[in-house]
């Protein structure tokens, strides 16, 4: 079976990505997918090799452009201001690009080396933000999962409608998440050795 010209791994991953936010993840299917693109599902497979070999796709092109957008967001910061800008990073990705974000946070993929690599990439800029706090060495795996934890659960619950029918806004709670944050990591090495 020859590949249909045009077609790439690159564009359909794109595209499932794209389909996956306007009509979330667990739609897109390789049937999807080449309804989209205006071919049989069977010449996806010169390209992808399952589904799931799709969703992988998708989740490394998630977590690539999160991981591009936060180099961006943390040139020249520190502390308090790196912190507002990694979860800031986090939250609005998540509203322009839900169903990314979704694959984002997908732990059922085979981690490749290319998924290995942004992995360490996002983890050592939780780590640089870190370092603008009184966070010692050893408790950093504890502070990089405290602060994912909080932001990307808040970010979740918000996605979902969680916040959208009581008061205060969800944007006066996420204030506060962020301020508690502050507060914890400027005193986690007290708090470390204590």
């Amino acid at each position: 079976m020859s590949a249909r010209v045009g077609l790439s791994r690159d564009g359909l991953v794109r595209t499932a990505a794209d389909l996956a936010d306007e009509v979330g993840l667990r739609e897109v299917t390789l049937s999807a997918l080449a309804r989209r693109v205006g071919v049989r599902a069977p010449s996806l497979y010169a390209h992808v090799r399952d589904g799931a070999d799709l969703h992988a796709g998708v989740t490394l092109l998630a977590l690539t452009e999160i991981a591009d957008r936060t180099d961006r967001a943390l040139a020249g910061r520190s502390a308090r201001a790196a912190l507002v800008a990694l979860a800031g990073v986090q939250r609005d990705y998540a509203r322009e690009h839900p169903g990314r974000f979704e694959a984002a946070g997908r732990l059922d993929v085979e981690v490749t080396a290319a998924l290995a690599e942004v992995g360490a990439r996002l983890s050592e800029q939780s780590r640089a933000v870190l370092r603008g706090y009184d966070v010692p060495e050893p408790e950093h795996t504890h502070a990089v999962r405290f602060v994912g934890s909080a932001v990307r659960g808040f970010v979740e619950l918000e996605a979902g409608g969680s916040f959208a029918h009581s008061d205060p806004p969800p944007e006066a709670s996420w204030a506060r998440v962020l301020d508690g944050l502050d507060l914890v990591l400027g005193s986690w090495g007290r708090l470390a050795t204590g």
